[in-house]
């Protein structure tokens, strides 16, 4: 039986199914016909022979479930309140491939704009509510969170992940099956891998193995027909796209399969914390000299922040190497001994256990809590703006100086810059292998992040202007023409200019592949790719 399909066809149920259409219909915007909406409702019933009376996949706002299925998955706590006229007029919450199916092909048969979740981690939100305000057509949900299984093929290293997991959940499945294979993907770990892959995905193994969607060997994808293609079906400029051209755009992708990289039994992490303005301006301007010179088998992630509990500068250097800390220390003694590193920072650990690591649990944690990781990960982002750079050349010590005094504007807490190592494999990978375009010539990527957790509109104006401020203050110091920009890190101030910092030269191609693929432009949101017109 598949409960979408039928949700609503069964004849002893007619007032039930009456009752669901006054309901849905309530609440559809005024923008569209109702009838149009009840009509979608039918299709999903037609859509199947039998019937579940008690359906746990459509909530509406009028149903109890619908404010705990919309908001469970917002990791950007932002959009927790938002207007209901933003908000989806019904969620679905598909259990099968074939439910997400008649979803699409009953949205589109009705005229029904669909948006899609897999973590909920947009940091703006376009995966769940519309934040365009001229934007008026009422939307449908299709939250993927019962999409969720990892199927691990150690002989061939691979594994076939459906896009609902969280990479928690994609990392304990390939830790169950193996010791030595490993993901490059990100290090937070309720991140949904759908929308993660589909903008590119970086973590600590990015100088040695690139980012996620380079590693994607085949997918499925619902398109705008409601067919389920295979690489072979959709063609390689279709796979080519939705392998960093952003999530809602070709498709729904329900299922990516990713190759695994080997990893030794031990690797080493570490965590070196400096403080004081003086001394982070000294090692931040060093390290940001040979951090895209350093073996491939090295990526250092840098955190730079106003630590609590006193307002004191604070860079937090978190490194993993593939090997033993005794090199590791070899390594870093000649290329970075500016950062003073002992084998007291370091620890021998496994991959999994550096996943743990990483992402701030215990050191007596097992890989078993990231099952739980949707509801129980250490670290929670409240309210949250982000913007991205690259650099291409290191920033001089005065722009350094700059970004600190910048820093201070802020109570001391967890606005913070993370700067991401390039380098390695990623400068031998092409431009234009994949979307994403940041490859050689990088020195490292600039995440800014405002954080904050009191209400108020005033509040939020403080910290948007407190970011902008800030990003405009680096203009002259980062890529120009375009300056670039990661795409997931959705920032929607960009505007219309939002297409070439995201994808430089490979936006072209596409818009291309999305009219392939879909020419009516049916899966789209504020920043997703059009279809090509020229």
């Amino acid at each position: 039986m598949n409960p979408l399909r039928s949700f609503l066809l069964l004849r002893p149920t007619l007032p039930l199914l009456l009752l669901l259409l006054l309901i849905f219909s309530s609440t559809w915007s005024t923008s569209s016909t109702a009838g149009d909406h009840n009509n979608f409702l039918l299709c999903l019933g037609s859509r199947n022979t039998t019937v579940s009376p008690n359906s746990d996949l459509i909530h509406t706002p009028n149903s109890a479930s619908y404010s705990s299925v919309f908001q469970f998955s917002i990791r950007n706590t932002r959009f927790n309140d938002t207007a209901a006229s933003t908000r989806p007029t019904a969620i679905i919450t598909p259990k099968t491939i074939s439910q997400v199916q008649s979803a699409v092909v009953c949205a589109r048969t009705h005229d029904v704009q669909v948006r899609v979740r897999s973590g909920g981690h947009d940091f703006e939100g376009m995966s769940y509510v519309s934040t365009s305000p001229s934007s008026t057509q009422p939307f449908l949900l299709i939250d993927l969170i019962n999409l969720r299984n990892v199927a691990v093929d150690v002989p061939s290293k691979s594994a076939w992940v459906q896009a609902g997991a969280v990479l928690g959940e994609v990392y304990h499945g390939i830790a169950s099956a193996s010791g030595t294979l490993a993901f490059p993907a990100g290090i937070c770990p309720t991140v949904g891998v759908g929308g993660h892959v589909s903008g590119g995905g970086y973590g600590m193994l990015i100088r040695k193995h690139g980012i996620a969607a380079d590693n994607v060997l085949d997918a499925q994808l619902v398109d705008a027909r409601g067919r389920v293609l295979d690489r072979a079906a959709m063609g390689e400029d279709v796979f080519w796209a939705i392998r960093g051209g952003g999530g809602n755009t070709y498709g729904i992708v329900v299922s990516w399969k990713i190759n695994l990289v080997t990893v030794p039994a031990r690797l080493t992490a570490f965590t070196a914390v400096r403080t004081s303005e003086e001394n982070v301006t000294r090692v931040f301007d060093r390290f940001q000299h040979v951090v895209d010179k350093l073996p491939d088998d090295l990526s250092i992630l840098l955190t730079l922040n106003t630590g609590k509990p006193t307002a004191t500068m604070q860079a937090v250097f978190q490194g993993l190497y593939v090997g033993e800390t005794e090199t590791l220390l070899g390594v870093m003694k000649q290329s970075f001994p500016g950062l003073e590193l002992t084998g007291q920072d370091c620890r021998e650990m496994s991959w999994i256990q550096s996943i743990l690591y990483f992402a701030g649990y215990p050191n007596n944690a097992t890989y078993d809590e990231l099952l739980d990781s949707r509801s129980s990960a250490p670290v929670q982002f409240d309210k949250v703006k982000a913007k991205s750079d690259y650099v291409e050349a290191p920033l001089p010590v005065k722009v350094l100086q700059g970004i600190w005094k910048r820093l201070y504007e802020l109570e001391s807490g967890p606005s913070f810059l993370q700067i991401i190592p390039h380098g390695g494999m990623m400068s031998r990978i092409s431009d234009s292998s994949i979307p994403y375009p940041h490859r050689a010539g990088n020195v490292y990527k600039i995440q800014y992040y405002a954080v904050w957790s009191r209400e108020g509109k005033e509040v939020e104006k403080r910290y948007l202007d407190w970011i902008r401020r800030l990003y405009e203050f680096t203009t002259p110091y980062v890529s120009k023409n375009p300056r670039g920009a990661y795409v997931n890190s959705r920032d929607l101030d960009l505007a219309r200019i939002w297409g070439e910092k995201y994808y430089k030269h490979n936006f072209e191609r596409l818009a291309r592949a999305k009219a392939a693929i879909d020419p009516s432009n049916f899966f789209r949101n504020e920043q997703s790719v059009p279809p090509f017109t020229g």
